[in-house]
């Protein structure tokens, strides 16, 4: 990582520090998991954006963030899950959703989990005409670095399936680099190889070239994690606007009530609208 940003994570981690100081009890940082409605009290430091922090249902920071964004956009109040009330009439669809907020989300409102590989099967860049236009909201949380190239056909799909006052709640790692940084950019006829030692893609393009990659970079295993890129946040603001939606916002304030900091400045929630 440049020396930049590297400083710039270090600036965010110590406001964070600071903002953890103001409600911590015995060294401990009290708050509710929104989507379990537990209360916690945990050491500052573990409220990071993948460690397990809720003791009961072992929600992330990122899985507390997409649910209060949501809640907030759709009901306008900052409310747990459980306080929320029963709105099947919204309607939404995840894209390949963890079942930690999946599936009390699933309790409040109309939605629906959806996967590119298993039923019910959703391929977010070829949707279909049944479902254009019939949703209130849409969340992608970290999927749309592993899409195939080209990326943009991600982004029209879920301006396609949202109606027009519709939202979209979404979370990749970025840069702050000017420009996405594509891993394979004329991905085309490919397949992934054991090689013994590692992996290694193999892929021919349109124009019949044969490239091969090593040195992969997989998310959480293999196969469909593969990560195809690394977005900057202006190249992904650009994708957005591009596609349709015309209100962009990076979220960066921290929710301390729901155990919701901001230490890492490369992994914000984005809410668009169209």
């Amino acid at each position: 990582m440049p020396r930049s940003l590297r400083e710039l994570g270090l600036q965010f981690w110590r406001k964070t520090v600071r903002l953890a100081a103001a409600t911590e009890d015995g060294g401990l940082m009290a708050f509710v998991c929104n989507l379990c409605d537990t209360p916690n009290r945990v050491k500052p430091e573990l409220l990071a954006r993948e460690t397990k922090s809720c003791a009961a249902c072992g929600s992330t920071v990122r899985f507390r963030t997409i649910a209060h964004l949501l809640v907030r956009e759709l009901l306008g109040e900052e409310l747990t899950l459980a306080e929320a009330p029963q709105r099947l009439d919204i309607v939404g669809i995840g894209l390949s959703d963890s079942q930690t907020y999946a599936i009390p989300l699933a309790r409040r409102f109309g939605y629906t989990n959806t996967f590119f590989d298993a039923e019910p099967r959703l391929d977010i860049t070829a949707v279909p005409h049944s479902l254009a236009g019939r949703h209130d909201f849409v969340i992608s949380s970290d999927v749309f670095e592993h899409v195939t190239p080209p990326v943009s056909r991600a982004f029209h799909g879920v301006r396609r399936l949202l109606r027009p006052d519709g939202v979209f709640i979404l979370t990749v790692p970025v840069s702050l680099d000017p420009e996405t940084v594509e891993h394979f950019p004329d991905l085309h006829d490919f397949r992934i190889v054991d090689m013994g030692r590692g992996r290694q893609l193999r892929n021919v393009t349109r124009n019949g070239q044969a490239q091969t990659f090593d040195h992969l970079v997989f998310h959480g295993g293999v196969g469909a994690t593969l990560e195809m890129r690394v977005f900057s946040r202006a190249a992904l603001e650009r994708e957005l606007r591009e596609a349709g939606f015309s209100r962009v916002r990076f979220v960066d304030e921290a929710c301390t009530r729901f155990g919701i900091v901001r230490p890492d400045p490369f992994g914000v929630p984005i809410v668009a609208r169209i």
